[in-house]
């Protein structure tokens, strides 16, 4: 029950007076646009360079923590879009979509601040060796089987080119890749460049978490309902429970493996509606699932966190 007070709730009534201030005309639809605008393509890339840029990647770089969280990642795509196609019979765009919502964890927005209540600030490294590469594996794996699904018996330079434009327009992932170069590079950033940065990042997670309740009470759950439940199982147990399994075999120690499950066992991100949305297609699914695994993690999350021993 302290789990649940002190670190889960906190977060999500941030969410819930987000929700509430657009329920109740307080903060129009434009406001929530203009704020989720500046949060995703400013405040989170400037939060994620100033990180990933002074990260220690030979302490944190670990490839045990990174296979366990992202094979397990991968196998929950594939269950996705498999489950979709199979047992659905959603046309295969549509599934590819529906992958991508069991693929994309809210590692940002919920899983930072959750371990951050329940673990301290000094947790959050593994965090952010997983971010690194988040949005980088996730979108590079849902836009390529969506360019070739969509491109079928097309030329693969065409799907490639593809491929690198999307991912080379996402401003996470030239944020990640300016941090990772001035990692690796040993440049020199002027203090005033980092203090500027660092003040832009502290505001990220507040205003993303008042932003995503906004975003979230325009997607009332309709429709397709077996379908966002299969999405919201995978997300929220299945993901995890493979990352346990695939971390006490690869043997992570206790900080990173809290930090590879609590992740994990975040709900999608908003970013699956986004995928969804760029592609048109399954947008109800992702909205919806986005929408009803937010609100069923606060249970699901004070589980884990029980399991975990806090």
């Amino acid at each position: 029950m302290q789990a649940l007070i002190e670190v889960i709730l906190p977060v999500f009534l941030v969410i819930g007076f987000g929700y509430l201030a657009v329920w109740g005309k307080k903060f129009s639809d434009a406001g929530v646009d203009g704020l989720m605008k500046f949060t995703q393509n400013f405040a989170i890339p400037c939060l994620l360079f100033g990180a990933i840029s002074t990260l220690d990647l030979k302490q944190n770089f670990d490839i045990a923590l990174l296979g366990s969280f992202y094979g397990a990642a991968f196998l929950c795509f594939m269950a996705g879009l498999l489950g979709a196609r199979l047992i659905f019979g959603r046309p295969w765009e549509d599934s590819v979509a529906i992958g991508f919502c069991c693929l994309f964890s809210n590692s940002l927005l919920l899983g930072l601040p959750i371990t951050e209540r329940a673990y301290g600030p000094d947790a959050l490294e593994a965090n952010y060796a997983i971010i690194s590469i988040h949005s980088p594996f996730a979108y590079g794996l849902g836009i390529t089987m969506m360019e070739v699904v969509r491109n079928r018996g097309g030329k693969p330079h065409v799907t490639a080119l593809r491929v690198l434009k999307a991912m080379f327009s996402n401003a996470l992932v030239i944020a990640i890749l300016l941090g990772f170069a001035v990692n690796l590079g040993n440049l020199p950033v002027p203090v005033v460049v980092t203090d500027a940065v660092s003040l832009i990042g502290r505001a990220a997670l507040p205003a993303a978490l008042f932003g995503l309740g906004g975003v979230l009470y325009r997607y009332r759950p309709e429709g397709d309902l077996r379908t966002i439940l299969y999405v919201v199982v995978i997300s929220l147990v299945m993901h995890p429970t493979l990352v346990w399994i695939f971390g006490s075999a690869n043997g992570l120690d206790t900080s990173a493996f809290r930090s590879a499950i609590l992740t994990s066992a975040m709900a999608p991100g908003i970013n699956a509606y986004v995928f969804a949305n760029m592609y048109g297609v399954a947008k109800r699914v992702a909205a919806s699932a986005v929408l009803i695994a937010t609100a069923s993690s606060i249970l699901t999350v004070w589980v884990w966190l029980a399991l975990l021993g806090h």
